[in-house]
């Protein structure tokens, strides 16, 4: 008797198991433990997000299943900035991804054990990282080559605006790649045989100043240096550009807007995505320092046509056939 029942409760706790492993695997229901992702991004960088979003979810990482990101969006206060990366370290994520040099600098000074994936103009310069084909540490990541663009997008100015003479630079003082773009953009300029003329702003207040000069048109064209603080308010900054009907290169396709010319430089999105790959070795056992940091070499140049008539350009068909994207 004893033997029967045992049997029959064999049979029926089966049932049970059977039934409950269809349930689960008939509603995608993944079993493995969530892994959990610290975002540390600027406040409304929109192509960040979902570039890091988009990433992690072609590579099998479906956020409130196998997946939980921490999000922090930070403004320009260093203290919001460390107080943001020690609550992720208190929350013990797995790993953190930083947009900014100032935000990896934070997310390193709060831990020496969470690896860190940052997405800065220069690591080595910025002082994240002493190698980038070695980073040693807890830190990896992407490497968007801010100064060295800086030649190129003023070659591109001459070839749509040929009669550019003098251009205002707009610079953040605070970032430590400051001195190196403006050198570099001087030097460039001076084979180019124009005047670029610095305008720094490190805060809101400065920022309106400088948009304020270029109203009163004393230069010829407007160039934007990359630095998360300008991403942040880049809808003020092509507003601004639009009122003064100056010719404009800014840094990357999300910040093209009614009024701005051109830009040249990587996509955020893009690089985020990147980012996202980085997370994934991590998350399946690789140390960062052993990961070399990833140099961007795909950049985009997208001309607005729309903004060209406005300004009464002509651009040249050459620089149309080269173009990524062409606004019409």
């Amino acid at each position: 008797m004893s033997r029967l029942v045992a049997t029959i409760r064999g049979v029926i706790l089966g049932i049970v198991v059977g039934t409950t492993l269809a349930s689960s695997i008939a509603s995608g229901e993944q079993p493995t433990t969530a892994a959990r992702v610290g975002a540390l991004m600027p406040m409304g960088a929109v192509a960040f997000e979902a570039g890091l979003r988009e990433g992690l979810n072609d590579l099998g990482y479906v956020e409130g299943k196998n997946l939980i990101i921490e999000w922090r969006r930070y403004t320009q206060s260093t203290d919001v900035l460390q107080a943001a990366a020690a609550d992720l370290v208190r929350l013990r994520v797995d790993v953190i991804v930083t947009n900014g040099t100032q935000a990896g600098r934070a997310a390193l000074s709060a831990t020496s054990t969470i690896p860190v994936v940052i997405l800065s103009g220069d690591p080595v310069g910025g002082g994240l990282v002493t190698n980038l084909a070695h980073p040693g540490g807890n830190a990896t990541g992407v490497s968007s080559q801010t100064t060295d663009l800086m030649a190129k997008r003023l070659q591109l100015l001459m070839q749509i605006a040929p009669r550019t003479r003098r251009a205002s630079l707009l610079l953040n003082p605070d970032n430590r790649l400051h001195e190196a773009i403006l050198e570099e953009a001087q030097k460039v300029a001076r084979t180019l045989r124009i005047h670029v003329e610095p305008l720094d702003a490190r805060n809101a207040t400065e920022l309106d100043a400088a948009l304020l000069r270029i109203q009163q048109k004393l230069d010829d064209a407007f160039i934007v240096s990359s630095d998360v603080f300008f991403i942040v308010n880049k809808d003020k900054i092509a507003d601004a550009v639009r009122k003064a009907r100056l010719p404009a290169l800014v840094p990357t396709k999300e910040y093209q807007g009614d009024g701005v010319l051109m830009s040249y430089g990587p996509s955020l999105k893009w690089t985020s995505r990147r980012a996202a790959t980085y997370v994934d070795k991590i998350l399946k056992g690789a140390k960062p320092g052993d990961l070399p940091i990833e140099q961007v070499s795909k950049f985009q140049l997208v001309i607005d046509l729309r903004a060209a008539r406005e300004l009464g350009i002509k651009v040249p068909q050459e620089l149309l056939y080269r173009a990524d994207e062409v606004i019409r």
